[in-house]
């Protein structure tokens, strides 16, 4: 069987490149297309096993690898490129418009769907508001017409699998259509138990503005007696430096081990985004290391309120200071917490891909 998966775009190892590496790991004969990919050798080696993906032509734009973005308007056009008609199985691993590439009525195409895409639909507004007039009618326009392709192409996908119960609600809701949940992969292998946690708090993720690094910075400003330590880069790295008070160090980019010992050592793991799946929480709570985070979407799914962490219910530093103040009052087993989340192993990832594909190949 000759098979495809395209993704949307290789530019970095995070959550939905983990997907693509459990992915190629079942099929590793499988040719990988994407819009551009410019990943760095050790993430190629990580997330792609070394190979090099088939791109478009947006990978040869001026600037590309900086601001390929910019180029959104043409990501349709740019997917639709793709000639995959010679492949038995299409496998897209889609957050923005991977899903939208082209197939046959002879071929099966599933897609592992983490969201619709989000620009277009349920962040629309928060990606258009700020903009100045000019630059955001051109921007409405463009999403408007991603909206319409994006339904315009419904009909290539055979099946939709969603990486959460959360994503499985949003495919109904804006794409009408059914999917089967198969949550992604979490390497529970490498970030284990450890019950001697230290005195402080910590955050990790990409510090771009709807994972909220800022408002949890900004709640532990209001707390100096407690000490928070940020990991990640990204679009708001200097202003959460420049803004955070002495108890909060910013680390920026860490190398994995690094940051797998910081999560081990951390009394709590605190995340306040509104997620489809969450890795990052999970990996946290197979150290063994509680998790404060906020009570809607895909954490909503994974953390339970007294055993593994705090759930709050709204995006705001008082309700973060007051998850954290209810942290302190309470007790948790790390030995618990760590064993809870075996489930969400990549062999049981794997295993679940596998059965899925296996059953709608069988009735083709």
């Amino acid at each position: 069987m000759k098979i495809a998966v395209v993704h949307d775009w290789l530019v970095t190892d995070a959550g939905a490149e983990k997907v693509l590496k459990g992915i190629l790991d079942i099929y590793p004969h499988a040719d990988i297309f994407s819009l551009v990919d410019f990943l760095n050798e050790q993430d190629r080696k990580n997330v792609i096993n070394g190979k090099y993906a088939h791109t478009s032509f947006i990978q040869k734009l001026p600037f590309a690898k900086k601001h390929f973005r910019h180029y959104f308007f043409l990501f349709p056009t740019a997917i639709e490129s793709f000639d995959l008609s010679s492949y038995d199985l299409v496998i897209s691993s889609s957050w923005a418009v991977a899903k939208g590439v082209k197939t046959t009525k002879k071929q099966m195409h599933i897609s592992y769907c983490y969201t619709p895409i989000r620009y277009a639909w349920d962040l629309y507004d928060e990606y258009t508001k700020n903009l100045k007039p000019a630059k955001k009618l051109f921007v409405q326009l463009t999403l408007r017409y991603i909206r319409k392709w994006d339904i315009k192409t419904l009909y290539r996908v055979n099946h939709f699998i969603a990486d959460s119960k959360f994503v499985q609600e949003r495919i109904q809701r804006i794409y009408k259509r059914e999917s089967t949940v198969i949550y992604p992969p979490v390497d529970t292998s490498m970030f284990t138990l450890c019950e001697n946690k230290e005195e402080y708090y910590l955050t990790a993720s990409r510090l771009v503005p709807y994972k909220k690094t800022k408002l949890i910075v900004e709640a532990f400003n209001k707390m100096p007696d407690k000490k928070l330590i940020v990991i990640g880069d990204g679009e708001e790295y200097e202003n959460i430096k420049k803004i955070a008070k002495t108890n909060i160090d910013v680390l920026g980019y860490q190398e994995k081990d690094v940051m797998i010992d910081a999560m081990q050592k951390a009394k709590a793991f605190v995340y306040a985004a509104v997620e489809d799946f969450g890795i990052v929480p999970i990996e946290a709570m197979a150290c063994g290391t509680p998790v404060i985070a906020l009570n809607k979407g895909g954490t909503a799914e994974t953390i339970q309120d007294g055993f593994s962490g705090v759930l709050f219910e709204h995006q705001t530093t008082k309700e973060i200071i007051e998850a954290v103040q209810k942290f302190e009052k309470s007790s948790f087993d790390a030995a618990q917490i760590s064993q809870s989340v075996l489930s969400f192993s990549l062999e049981r990832f794997q295993r679940e891909i596998q059965a899925f594909i296996q059953k709608v190949m069988a009735k083709t």
